[in-house]
């Protein structure tokens, strides 16, 4: 089962950060579009680092992160590599990652995972976007480990 944001519920912010309401779509290959958007204390220019490069990523995100090659990298959580590369990148805006195969090439329907920097004249914040598209097996745990992986980001830019 698929779902993704209702953005009829944009403008709910609650605890600090903003959810989107989830919509159903028929069930292909179980996997879930999560977006969340999150406030962080920090300019897009010192931020973008931690979100796009394998040394700044490792400082929050998860164990380690290699750059393989070209625009690809190793992902490391317990022990185990999880190879992407990225698909897009605007500096200081927006990367998305998309996960390849054990051999490192593309797949069809990847996994992918995408940060986005929002700036808001109204409320003068940077807003983190997270775009998750993956495999989940409960939505709730999901947001609890985005929750905890922007509060390590958040340590590391003073934000």
């Amino acid at each position: 089962m698929f779902f993704l944001p209702d953005f009829r519920a944009l403008n709910s912010r609650q605890n600090g950060f903003l959810f989107l309401s989830w919509m159903t779509l028929p069930d292909t290959h179980n996997k879930t579009r999560f977006v969340a958007e999150y406030p962080i204390n920090a300019s897009p220019k010192i931020l973008f680092p931690y979100l796009s490069t394998a040394s700044g990523l490792a400082r929050w995100f998860c164990d380690d992160v290699r750059y393989v090659e070209g625009q690809r990298f190793n992902f490391i959580w317990d022990r185990e590599n999880h190879y992407a590369e990225i698909a897009t990148q605007r500096l200081n805006k927006a990367v998305r990652f998309v996960f390849l195969d054990d051999r490192r090439q593309p797949i069809a329907d990847a996994n992918s995972l995408e940060f986005s920097l929002d700036y808001s004249e109204v409320t003068d914040e940077v807003y983190l976007r997270v775009i998750d598209y993956s495999t989940t097996v409960d939505a709730e745990e999901q947001q609890e480990m985005w929750e905890g992986l922007v509060y390590r980001l958040r340590e590391q830019v003073g934000g």
